[in-house]
């Protein structure tokens, strides 16, 4: 098995493409000629590790790279063939995008969050996986709210609140205090923003 180099400041893509290399032998060739199935989970992989180093940045070069391997994540990992691998990339994917969206000045990239935040609760239902459902809820609660932040009107800030009503149905009993007080927090925050916008109509 080869050697994994080690991290350095300022490491890029090579470093990641080589370090998930390390993880398998010398025999098994590159992601694009893997069997499909193995091969999506390589490229959403990598694009978890490009967006957990795209986050500690403040460029956007990882964060778009990472957007790109979720997308071609998507291309295999089918609604039809894996529904809930499916869901679970929507939802990386709306991560870095949400990431994204919120560095950057316009509104697409959190629009595009949104997009596959709702994909991804088509499958991810409370019903199936409740705490995976709630998760997405909250994910897609900050969403709306960055997004409603930007906007001169209330709807989507009101789609936050249930969206965060949601996530604390299941949460509220089944994560720690600190993450659900976080939650609240940011439900409290985006209704006194739908209060302070209606008082100055």
């Amino acid at each position: 098995m080869p050697t994994c180099p080690s991290p350095r400041v300022g490491q890029r893509r090579d470093f990641l493409v080589q370090t998930w290399r390390c993880s398998f032998p010398l025999q098994v060739p590159p992601a694009r000629s893997l069997a499909k199935p193995r091969r999506s989970g390589l490229e959403n992989n990598l694009a978890n590790a490009l967006r957990t180093l795209g986050e500690r940045e403040s460029g956007p070069a990882h964060l778009t790279e990472a957007v790109a391997a979720y997308r071609a994540a998507l291309e295999e990992w089918t609604r039809d063939r894996v529904p809930l691998q499916w869901a679970m990339t929507q939802n990386n994917l709306g991560n870095a995008l949400l990431t994204l969206g919120r560095r950057e000045s316009g509104a697409a990239r959190l629009q595009a969050a949104v997009a596959a935040y709702r994909a991804a609760l088509e499958e991810r239902t409370r019903d199936r996986v409740p705490l995976d459902w709630a998760m997405t809820q909250n994910n897609l609660a900050n969403a709306l709210a960055t997004l409603g932040e930007r906007e001169s009107g209330a709807a989507r800030l009101e789609e936050a609140i249930v969206a965060f009503d949601a996530c604390l149905t299941v949460t509220e009993t089944a994560w720690p205090e600190e993450w659900v007080q976080q939650v609240r927090s940011h439900r409290d925050e985006t209704r006194a923003e739908i209060t302070r916008r209606r008082a100055t109509k």
